[in-house]
């Protein structure tokens, strides 16, 4: 007996273990999803569970409620979608024709960007199934495969199924929500359609707003509708012309994404632009008026024109024989221009000095003072007047002279006594002016007269004294 209990505990144990390798192998940290079904449709361990296609898991086990329904556990295996939202939803469907299925789920369902998502799925905290997370009934269906629904046709499933129906109806008196519940589950587009009547029952102001607006386009739709088929004959031609260039288009399309890359930054500046040339185009528009005033009269002063055109025309063809006939004249004013260019230069230097030293003042200096100098006038005639300076510096000399105060070069500490001196001289050398008299039809001896000095006042300054010797020498004194 001994014996018969270790081996009964040795079975069970070996039960045991090959059990929870079964559910896994002790992998504690694996997503599973305990999805309660009315009905497993065929599903057994081992089958696909798929999202978008894509095989993400699988069935690890199959299991009966104690409502008698059918909870799958899906062990999802791939990380990027074990995060099963609320709003999950999971159904069976067929994947061939000799009776094989998979788990179509979707984590969650899709939603605008600034939409929250919804709370993940509740994990059951204890009890069957604890650590998972659980997808209720409600986001569940099964498919009805076809072969069910051709087998009631045949007999004896008929007669039966017609009675089915009728025991159905004395059944499910009474318990039409039940029913209604039951068919919304196990038919995805029933369910699909509710959703989306419901959708159109919220809409149903819009949709008002939509017939109306539809009836006031398809009204003038309806008056031209031979110019709406001529279009519709204008599409189908280009459609088959652009199904004979697929093959371009294709590449266009696949050039098209880095284009688009490149184009954002030109955009992005084009943007800039435009926000910069916002206040041109608002000072363009008030201008507006004015341009438009310009353009019109430019018609008619492009008419006038015309004929002004044409006549040069005319004058420039009738004048091509004396351009010819001037083309020795040119190259011989080609020749003196480059036979004169030393002269040129030189003038262009005297010029150049002239406007420097203010040549043009010192001239009108020059014929003032000339003029003022003959303007005295006798019974000789016209005479010049001139001051005889008459000191060390009246003879000639090419070398410093003491007692001259001319100098030909940078005066040293040498020369400045003896330039003193001959300062000191010549203030105190007399003045004695001279006269030459300018003959009136005759050459007669000129006269001269002696300018007497006069005695400065002592109320004068040396200025004054100055400005009254040139004065003196200018217009003649009479005293």
């Amino acid at each position: 007996m001994r014996r018969a209990a270790a081996v009964a505990a040795v079975v069970l144990a070996a039960a045991a273990l090959a059990l929870v390798l079964a559910r896994g192998g002790g992998d504690d940290d694996a997503y599973r999803v305990r999805a309660i079904f009315d009905n497993a449709g065929f599903v057994i361990p081992g089958y696909d569970v798929r999202v978008a296609g894509v095989k993400v898991g699988r069935v690890e086990a199959v299991e009966v409620t104690p409502d008698v329904r059918a909870a799958l556990v899906l062990r999802i295996d791939d990380p990027a979608y074990r995060d099963f939202r609320a709003d999950a939803e999971c159904r069976v469907r067929p994947q061939s024709l000799i009776g094989e299925r998979y788990v179509e789920c979707e984590p969650t369902q899709v939603r605008a960007a600034d939409e929250a998502p919804p709370p993940p799925l509740r994990r059951i905290a204890s009890g069957p199934g604890e650590g998972e997370y659980l997808l209720p009934v409600s986001r569940t269906t099964t498919t009805v495969d076809l072969d069910l629904l051709n087998s009631i046709m045949r007999r004896p499933y008929r007669e039966r199924f017609t009675i089915l129906l009728n025991e159905l109806g004395t059944g499910l008196a009474g318990r039409g929500g039940d029913l209604r519940a039951v068919i919304r589950r196990a038919n995805p587009a029933l369910k699909e359609i509710d959703a989306v009547l419901a959708v159109l029952a919220r809409q149903n102001r819009q949709l008002a707003e939509l017939a109306r607006n539809g009836d006031i386009v398809l009204r003038p739709l309806a008056r031209h509708r031979h110019r709406v088929s001529a279009a519709i004959d204008n599409i189908g031609q280009v459609a088959a012309a652009t199904a004979a260039r697929r093959v371009a288009l294709e590449a266009t399309l696949r050039r098209l994404p880095r284009f688009l890359a490149e184009l954002r930054p030109t955009m992005r500046r084009l943007g800039g632009l435009a926000g910069q040339a916002t206040p041109v185009l608002t000072d363009v528009g008030a201008v507006a008026p004015q341009v438009n005033t310009v353009v019109e009269r430019l018609g008619p002063f492009s008419s006038a024109a015309t004929t002004a055109l044409t006549s040069l025309g005319n004058a420039g063809e009738r004048s091509i024989p004396a351009v010819r006939a001037a083309r020795p004249l040119a190259n011989d004013l080609a020749a003196l221009g480059s036979s004169t260019r030393p002269v040129g230069a030189t003038l262009a230097d005297l010029l150049q000095s002239f406007q420097r030293n203010d040549g043009l003042r010192q001239l009108m200096l020059f014929l003032f003072y000339s003029v003022a100098a003959t303007n005295g006038y006798d019974s000789f005639g016209h005479y010049l007047r001139a001051s005889l300076i008459v000191n060390q510096c009246s003879n000639y000399a090419v070398a410093p002279v003491a007692g001259c105060s001319a100098n030909f070069r940078a005066p040293s500490a040498g020369t400045a006594t003896s330039s003193a001196g001959a300062a000191a001289s010549s203030a105190a050398s007399p003045r004695v002016s001279a006269r030459a008299a300018i003959p009136r039809g005759s050459s007669r001896a000129g006269s001269s007269r002696a300018a007497i000095p006069r005695a400065s006042s002592p109320a004068r300054t040396a200025a004054d004294e100055r400005d009254a010797a040139l004065l003196d020498y200018l217009f003649g004194s009479d005293r």
